[in-house]
Parts: structure tokens; sequence; C-alpha cells
């Protein structure tokens, strides 16, 4: 299959990459789907359930600046950054990959890496994606599958 690599930045978000890291790890993001696309900004995935309402239980802090942390990514082409809910501490496992820079997320979520091979996949998932709704929701039946996410030290 497909695999794209990221680089994570650990430097701008370190609670967000080592739940990131954890997860990965333990096998949460493996056969999971990107269940949300919205060609020309994100595609979205991480989540249990697939629909945009799982977590894993927990949440985090979110690490930018909005919330009194400097973050200085910016949510260019490729950037992987953490979902969340309204409140600013409502992260948990779902993210998102930037596909085209979308200035109008930086400051409002937690970008912690990005995409250094693969970002093809990314094109290539919201060139055929076919949104059910203005918020990206993609159909069960049509989400592209997440295999596996492994974590390699440099």
């Amino acid at each position: 299959g497909a695999q794209m690599r990221f680089e994570l930045k650990p430097e701008a978000a370190p609670n967000t990459v080592a739940n990131f890291v954890n997860l990965a790890n333990t096998g949460f993001y493996d056969g999971q789907h990107f269940f949300r696309v919205v060609a020309g900004v994100l595609i979205q995935g991480g989540d249990p359930y697939n629909d945009g309402t799982g977590d894993a239980g927990y949440a985090i802090k979110g690490e930018f600046s909005e919330n009194g942390w400097d973050n200085p990514i910016k949510h260019e082409r490729g950037v992987i950054s953490m979902a969340r809910g309204n409140e600013p501490d409502s992260g948990s496992c779902q993210f998102f990959i930037v596909h085209q820079t979308s200035a109008h997320l930086d400051g409002k979520y937690a970008a912690f890496g990005r995409v250094t091979a693969g970002m093809e996949i990314v094109d290539t998932i919201c060139a055929e994606a076919e949104p059910i709704d203005g918020n990206g929701t993609i159909p069960a039946a049509a989400q592209p599958k997440i295999v596996s996410i492994t974590i390699r030290e440099k």
C-alpha cells in the first residue's frame, strides 16, 4: 500500500507529539479511516468511531498560541495537527493533515509535524473524495483506510 512519512516536531508541541507517539505505538490508529475530507483544506482521521465523535478516553492540553502556548508551526501544506472540539484542551487522538495552506487554522490547533514523503496520497484522497455535507463527511464505505502508523526514532 501507499505510505506517508512524517517528521514530528516535539520542540513545538511536546505533549501532543508524545500523545500521538503513544497512541501509534499501542496500535490505536491501526485500521482506522480518514472520515473527513475538505479538499483544499485537510483530511482528518484518528477517531476510533471514524465519524468525528470518538476520543481516546481523555483529553490533552492544546499546544497552540490562542491557548497560551508558543507553537511556531503554520498550517501549511503537509502539516499534521491535532484536531479538537470547541474547548481548547479537548484534543485527544483525532488529527488532520493540511492539504493546502490554511492560515485560518494557525494558532487555533496544535500543529506537531509535517509530511516528508507521500503527500500525493493526500492529493489523491482530496481529488477522489465525495463528501456528503459541508463538513467534509465521507460515507463509511468510501473512507480511506489507515492500515497502521509506525513510529521510528531518528
